[in-house]
């Protein structure tokens, strides 16, 4: 509430958009690999080792029902920066949009 009562003055707040924006990983990481074998011996498996991931960043204005949202390999300003051009697009001409935003260090 503060950020919109902060909001300048020559901005009607009936021309602004509040959305909410956050990001998530989504990763696959593998468990103990098991076999069928023998009982009594131990035989050696080889299982995957790497761990994949990707970043989801969305967006969403509740008042519009307007949504944003992309996918990339990593977490950094490069990608939260594409992500803000999204919404500024999503964004109707002569409108503000005020984002909410946790304190991740790449926004």
């Amino acid at each position: 509430m503060a950020t919109i009562r902060d909001t300048p003055g020559h901005v009607a707040l009936d021309r602004i958009d509040v959305w909410f924006q956050d990001e998530v990983r989504f990763g696959q990481q593998n468990t103990t690999t098991r076999i069928w074998a023998k009982k009594g011996t131990r035989p050696r498996a080889v299982r995957q080792q790497q761990f994949e991931s990707a970043y989801l960043y969305g967006a969403v204005c509740p008042a519009t029902g307007a949504t944003e949202a992309i996918i990339a390999p990593h977490a950094n300003s490069e990608y939260m920066s594409q992500h803000l051009k999204l919404i500024s697009a999503a964004t109707t001409f002569g409108r503000h949009a005020l984002i909410i935003m946790d304190g991740a260090g790449w926004h």
